[in-house]
């Protein structure tokens, strides 16, 4: 009984703490478009998925740990981040398949108000064909939560 209570406890710790983390979720923008989630993992450091078009129409889901390399306190409201990170990607469409790693690097500003504006590139190389795709520059708009 005593290992079930304290196993509901941690459980519900863990559940606290992942609720409490900041989130982000909207769109991406450039040679394609994708829906996009941050999800911060402790510190400024967080994973990104997104789901989307891409660039020759095919559909793309990538994911990322980014590290957030430098927060510069260029303004007196707001935050900027500049963040790197790696990841994997999978993209299919009309006989094309592509499973590869991923890199990414932008640059984000949140706003005071829960609005989140980032530029980044994500090259991607793929190990079924050995190609890149991705190297188009996106925009992303994000609601902050």
């Amino acid at each position: 009984m005593k290992k079930i209570i304290i196993a509901a406890i941690l459980a519900l710790g863990f559940t606290v703490a992942a609720s409490a983390q900041p989130k982000a979720i909207g769109a991406r923008f450039g040679y394609g478009a994708d829906l996009s989630y941050q999800h911060y993992a402790g510190g400024a450091n967080f994973i990104e998925a997104d789901l989307g078009l891409g660039e020759f129409s095919f559909l793309n889901v990538a994911a990322t740990y980014n590290f957030m390399i430098a927060q510069p306190d260029w303004t007196s409201q707001g935050e900027w981040g500049f963040y790197a990170g790696p990841g994997l990607a999978l993209a299919t469409g009309k006989d094309l398949f592509y499973v590869g790693i991923a890199g990414q690097v932008g640059l984000e500003y949140t706003f005071n108000f829960p609005l989140q504006i980032s530029l980044d590139v994500r090259p991607q190389f793929s190990f079924t064909n050995f190609g890149f795709w991705g190297w188009a520059p996106h925009l992303g708009l994000r609601y902050r939560f």
